[in-house]
């Protein structure tokens, strides 16, 4: 079976802690590996509409408890984003297996960086453990997946942002919703407007927290009267994800679950793709899912959280692609390509947009068919 994953869900977390199950936003998404600038349509834009509807949202701001203090400081430099609403509205563009998916999950660089983090922050993640009875593994490995462990916390504006899409009406009801919660945020005191910043649909900092979320289940574990996720100290953060797997029903020391085999823990059985690996899981993978409603991400969580503490590569291999190819085929074309002069980003195995692009330039520039897909025939023609 083929996940349905978009290109965007290998960007910035758009929201975990529910927005899946609220949206079409279709998890999982994984935070990228490489830090860009804001791009220019992320930027305000004069919009008359939208500002004739922020007129009307402070009208009635107010009766939702914003102050006209709050509603001035909130808005002063946003404006209209029109990259939210592209991206909000086209955001199916590649299908990706789960082998694809682990491949960026639980990428070397990904595992490398969670152990160090691990080790960084041990001392918190313990006492985290300790408090809420979820295992710091797993509270690494979804830090690791929403925002590579802080490096990718977005950089858009919360109160921009939400305002679009309010205004945009697709998901209206619910993005004013987050819209009042972060203004609600900035009157609480818990962050500045400057620092309000998260990911193109609202999702704000290490963990990506929407701002419902945010104030249904942040804490303030560091003692200093703010629930503080943006900051670069990352523990109200961590803390505020460990609260919410708790509450949740996380069960302490219950394992997410493993790769089925001998040694794997008492629960249900699970193959989400035919042909590939099998795992056992318990109720505490579910719990995950009330982060983020996919198995996909669940189950790229306890692995990446398995990894992260030592443990190696699954087991059991996946079966060869659509196209006939394994993983080590893709990586072999991959390393054809980009030594033929047709640079395809890396060689992960994972054909995204860089190699599809890769591809087509190397077909155009060989005179055959231009298609941008992988075949055993194009293999074969770069040898």
């Amino acid at each position: 079976m083929h996940m349905r994953f978009t290109r965007r869900s290998f960007g910035l977390g758009v929201g975990a802690v529910g927005l899946a199950a609220c949206t079409d936003l279709r998890p999982p998404r994984i935070a990228p590996t490489a830090p860009g600038p804001l791009p220019d349509d992320l930027r305000p834009v004069p919009n008359a509409a939208y500002d004739a509807w922020v007129a009307a949202f402070r009208a009635r701001a107010p009766s939702q408890g914003i102050t006209q203090a709050t509603l001035s400081a909130g808005f002063r430099g946003t404006g209209y984003l029109p990259g939210v609403v592209s991206r909000d509205r086209n955001q199916t563009e590649f299908s990706r297996t789960l082998e694809d998916y682990l491949a960026i999950a639980a990428s070397d660089e990904r595992v490398a960086k969670g152990r160090a983090a691990l080790a960084r922050h041990g001392g918190t993640l313990q006492a985290l453990q300790a408090r809420y009875g979820v295992d710091a593994r797993i509270i690494t490995a979804i830090w690791g997946l929403e925002s590579l462990y802080g490096e990718r916390r977005g950089d858009v504006p919360v109160v921009s942002a939400t305002s679009t899409l309010a205004f945009d009406g697709r998901r209206g009801a619910f993005f004013e919703r987050q819209l009042v919660a972060a203004l609600k945020i900035l009157q609480s005191g818990d962050t500045t407007p400057e620092r309000l910043v998260g990911s193109w649909a609202g999702a704000m900092g290490h963990t990506q927290f929407i701002p419902t979320s945010y104030e249904a289940f942040a804490v303030d574990f560091t003692g200093d009267g703010r629930r503080d996720i943006w900051s670069e100290d990352p523990t109200d953060a961590l803390a505020s994800t460990a609260a919410y797997l708790q509450r949740n029903g996380w069960a302490a020391g219950l394992p997410w679950g493993a790769e089925a085999g001998p040694d794997a823990p008492a629960g249900r059985a699970l193959q989400p793709q035919p042909g590939g690996p099998s795992f056992t899981v318990t109720g505490n993978f579910d719990v995950i899912k009330r982060y983020n409603n996919s198995d996909a991400y669940a189950i790229g969580v306890g692995h990446l959280a398995d990894r992260i503490g030592g443990a190696g590569p699954l087991r059991a291999p996946f079966p060869p692609d659509a196209d006939g190819l394994t993983k080590a085929d893709r990586e072999t074309l991959q390393q054809r390509l980009t030594a033929a002069g047709f640079d395809t980003g890396g060689a992960d195995g994972v054909i995204g947009p860089n190699t599809e692009a890769a591809i087509r330039a190397w077909q155009q520039a060989n005179g055959v068919p231009v298609t941008g897909r992988p075949s055993q025939d194009l293999l074969r023609m770069l040898r």
